[in-house]
């Protein structure tokens, strides 16, 4: 061969990316500079509803929270960022003591084989999922417990091989993608090197079970560097086996000693991403730390909104259980009419909604839960098209009830009105919520002729889900809107406002 073509087919080599002589570069590093390049897909900006699943061995006594596993083996209430203990007596100590006799009797581990998951279909549960009108699912892959719902390489404790012997977390992502469904799942086991207390009266201390409960260590103790190695490991295993399109992580992942493994698995997920032709999301935390700079990765705020529109993509988590993301039995749940307030307030703002379910451990859905999905999507069915696609307008709405920013604010709940109003928009069109029917005509003050909210002349109000008539007039007071005569649903109401043409700045870049 002449020099000629041997220098003509590496070039044609190099320029097609052939990668097996001549690798292609990566497009991230493992450097925040390099990570700023990343920007949130549109298919999550568009979805705007994900349903969180926390399914996992904690849901067998049915009792407290999916944090039983923490609180079990404390005999007093303890603080779980400081490790401080206080006087008053630990519920769930006291409840595991008097049901199962302690925890010197009966461990963590020991719930286990009751975990069998005998009623779990995956198929039933993205049935329901798909007709809450959810476009992603993000089940929890391993809590705190550090129990991994999915087949491990990296782990025994696992799914396939002890409790239900099912892959949960490739069930439910076949079964997701046959649908269009986005998958996402979710990493607690940061904060799991913190999650069990050690006593020599405690089978967390018993060496044949350190896979599970790790090696004795005290409290404050930072993690090991063998710890943080199975963390990546771990995660990475997920991520890779189950092609993830958006990875969770909670608080512990935030905290400083992790910021190796932040820089590490983003930059590697981003870069397997491309390799998979997908637009992947990584979702984070910021309880008392700032570990990833804007725009590197996605927000997430728990139990929680913000007070304003944020250019950047961001995500509510929370559960449809006002007290536990796990089943209990003392659920209580969230009416539906304040889910879909609180979406409508998020989406406003730019957000997703997250929304946990709460299996039981025999892996049904109770009936009170699956009512308020199915609630919820019948009023998407209505009024989707002024969630799903939509961008902020130049304001996220008006009224008297406004949201307090930051994580676990939602306890303070706010009983929307008719003059609560929330803006999306599309294309040629704002869509304006009213949040409680109207008993009387709606003055929108945002697009008074005296602002220049929009330049561009109303062509035609509707109200989604009603063929009724809508008068309306525009003047320097505002935009007032006759009160339809005939209601149309139990939640909020979605006026489509169209306008002549698409109006100037109504999409935000970021």
């Amino acid at each position: 061969m002449s020099q000629y073509f041997r220098c003509l087919i590496i070039t044609i080599c190099l320029f097609f990316g052939v990668g097996g002589l001549y690798p292609q570069e990566k497009k991230y590093v493992a450097t925040w500079e390099s990570l700023s390049q990343y920007k949130c897909p549109d298919w999550f900006r568009d979805a705007k509803l994900g349903i969180f699943i926390h399914w996992g061995v904690y849901t067998v006594p049915e009792y407290g929270s999916e944090w039983y596993g923490f609180h079990m083996y404390r005999e007093k209430k303890t603080n779980h960022l400081t490790g401080e203990t206080y006087q008053e007596d630990n519920p769930t100590y006291l409840y595991h003591q008097k049901r199962y006799g302690g925890p010197e009797k009966f461990g963590y581990k020991d719930f286990i084989p009751m975990f069998k998951g005998e009623k779990f279909n995956a198929q039933e549960w993205i049935n329901l999922f798909e007709k809450s009108g959810a476009k992603y699912i993000v089940p929890v892959g391993e809590h705190c417990d550090g129990f991994a719902m999915y087949e491990s390489s990296q782990t025994n404790w696992n799914s396939v091989e002890m409790g239900p012997k099912r892959d949960v977390l490739g069930e439910l992502a076949l079964e997701s993608r046959k649908r269009g469904l986005k998958v996402g799942s979710s990493s607690h086991l940061a904060f799991g090197y913190k999650w069990w207390a050690y006593d020599k009266k405690f089978d967390t201390t018993d060496p044949q079970y350190e896979g599970l409960y790790l090696k004795p260590h005290a409290y404050l103790e930072a993690p090991t560097k063998e710890f943080l190695t199975h963390f990546y490991k771990r995660t990475m295993e997920m991520i890779t086996k189950y092609q993830l399109d958006l990875m969770w992580f909670d608080f512990g992942f935030c905290a400083p000693e992790y910021e190796e493994n932040r820089l590490k698995i983003l930059s590697e997920y981003y870069n397997l991403a491309t390799t998979w032709n997908k637009e992947v999301v990584l979702n984070y935390k910021r309880m008392g730390w700032n570990p990833i700079p804007k725009g590197a990765a996605v927000l997430d705020i728990e139990r929680g909104k913000l007070d304003r529109i944020r250019k950047l993509p961001w995500q509510t988590d929370t559960s449809i259980g006002r007290n536990s993301w796990s089943y209990v039995r003392d659920w209580q749940n969230k009416p539906a009419g304040e889910l879909i307030d609180e979406l409508i307030d998020i989406v406003s703002k730019n957000g997703n909604l997250l929304l946990n379910v709460g299996p039981k451990s025999d892996g049904t859905i109770p009936e009170d839960q699956q009512k308020v999905l199915l609630t919820i999507g019948k009023w998407l069915s209505v009024n989707g098209e002024a969630i799903y696609k939509t961008r902020p307008w130049i304001l996220y709405g008006e009224g008297v009830n406004r949201s307090k920013t930051g994580d676990h604010t939602e306890y303070v709940t706010q009983e929307m009105t008719q003059k609560d109003i929330r803006f999306t928009s599309k294309d040629n069109t704002i869509y304006a919520f009213v949040l409680d029917w109207p008993t009387e005509d709606i003055l929108i003050t945002s697009l008074s002729t005296l602002l220049a909210s929009i330049s561009d002349p109303i062509k035609n109000i509707s109200l989604l889900g009603s063929k009724e008539k809508i008068d309306w007039k525009r003047n320097h007071k505002g935009l007032l809107i006759k009160s339809p005569k005939k209601k149309k649903g139990d939640y909020a109401f979605a006026f489509k406002i169209e306008l002549e043409k698409a109006p100037e700045g109504i999409y935000l870049k970021n």
